[in-house]
Formats: C-alpha cells, structure tokens, sequence
C-alpha cells in the first residue's frame, strides 16, 4: 500500500494539505488499442503510478471507447478497492454514456464535460441558464448515488454562482488557455482570470478543480496563484512524461511541482 496517499477521499487539497494529482489514463488506453495484444496495461499503469505517490486516477470513457473501454472503468474501480484512499474520477458527457457507467461504478467523482461524440479533446465549459435545466436532475442522481459531481467550466466567474445553484459540488477550471499564455507576455493577465473564477467559485461554497494541459512547467506558478485547487487532473503530458521517465518518477516530478507551488 503506498504511504504517500491522501488519508481520505475529499479531504486534500484546500481542506487537508496539498493539490491532489489524479493521473488521466486515457493516452494509455489509446496507444494500447493500436494492437490487440493488451499493452500497455491500463490498470498497470494505475498501480504504478498509486505506489508511486499519485492520489487519483481519471478517466474519460467516450462512447466511440477510441481509449477507455467499459472494461477498463471496471478493471479500475476493482483494483482500486485495494485502494480506498485514492480518489476514482470518471468523466464525460452526462447526455452520452456517461450516467449508464457512473450508476454502474459510483466512482468517488462524476466531472461532467460538454463535448460531442467525435470531439478530438475538450474544449469549453457548461454555459448558463442554456445548461442548467438539463444537468440539474443527473447532479441530483449522482449525488443520490452517493458521487460527488464537478462541472467542466470556462474561468469566468459570474458563472461560478449558476453552477453552484444547478447544484454541483465542484467545478473543474478548464486550463488551456493558461497553459497557452504561460511564458508568454499574456500569462498575468490570462492567470488574473482564473484566480478570479476561483476567487468566485469559493465564495459560492464550491470545491474547486483544475485540468487540461497542466505540465511541470506551468502547474506550480498555476497553484501558487489560484487558490484552493483540491485536484489537478493531468494526462497527456503526464503521460508524454513518463514515456521519457517513466511513470514513477513522472508522478515523483509532478508532485515536487504542487510542493513548489505550496513553498513559502
């Protein structure tokens, strides 16, 4: 068992100690389904990086399964009861396949997402009062179903309060445009955008998340100024990362990254 997980699920982050890192497995599943002769491993992959220090796993199960397969939602949510401090966070588009896998798993975490059936990746958050009818009844199912529900939102904060009335537990900030103004002339201003938002979503009583396109050289100054983050949830360049480091030092890496951020 790894000695370096969370003690709790739901209870890092602002409320307990440092960012938590979920580890999106989808760019795994992905290269796996290149061939049928099952690897990489999907749950292998999830083992290593848990002993490894990471205190989540994402993944993003879409109905064309072009990465994550329903068999993969279950192999997950069986290995990791080994692992009941480790948060499960399932995403997707509740309007799709979504609710069928979260009222099959009860993972710890539903993170709604608006993307369409063939997008390439996400791209936008949920818009209100135009989303809030539609989603307010499968929050509430979620939540019956004992799952915490995050919603995928752009940073802009007078839509923080609208989330929180439809009823979420959670937004995740949607980080690419961060991401594309880091380094750049850009970065303060694009970054004043996201402190705000999560300036917003804490004084309505939301938790708040951040993901997409985060990396080891960006997500420490994103930490430092956005307040709150219970959860970062990276992929991709985790993923690309470990592809040159490997997978333990990958997370051992991206967890110096968040101490970073919380040095005085």
């Amino acid at each position: 068992m790894n000695p370096l997980v969370a003690p709790e699920p739901g209870h890092h982050g602002a409320h307990g100690g440092r960012t938590a890192l979920s580890v999106n497995l989808n760019k795994v599943a992905l290269l796996r389904n290149t061939r049928h002769l099952g690897i990489p491993s999907v749950t292998k992959a999830a083992q290593i990086v848990l002993e490894a220090g990471a205190q989540g796993i994402t993944v993003h199960p879409r109905p064309d399964e072009r990465h994550i397969r329903a068999h993969d939602v279950t192999d997950l949510a069986e290995l990791l009861k080994a692992w009941p401090a480790i948060e499960y966070n399932i995403e997707g588009n509740p309007f799709h396949n979504l609710m069928d896998v979260i009222r099959q798993v009860r993972p710890h975490q539903a993170t709604f997402v608006p993307d369409s059936v063939g997008q390439f990746t996400s791209d936008h958050g949920w818009t209100f009062p135009d989303d809030a009818e539609r989603l307010r009844p499968l929050i509430a199912e979620c939540q019956a179903l004992g799952v915490r529900v995050s919603l995928f939102m752009d940073p802009i904060p007078e839509m923080m309060r609208a989330a929180r009335e439809v009823g979420a537990d959670r937004v995740e900030l949607y980080t690419e445009a961060y991401a594309s103004a880091w380094g750049t002339p850009q970065q303060a201003e694009v970054l004043t955008r996201y402190v705000r938002a999560g300036e917003a979503a804490l004084a309505v009583g939301l938790e708040l998340n951040a993901g997409h396109d985060l990396n080891r050289d960006n997500l420490s100054d994103f930490l430092r100024a956005v307040p709150g983050v219970m959860e970062v949830s990276i992929g991709h360049a985790l993923i690309a990362d470990a592809l040159e480091l490997g997978y333990t030092e990958t997370i051992r890496d991206y967890q110096r990254c968040i101490q970073r951020a919380y040095a005085p």
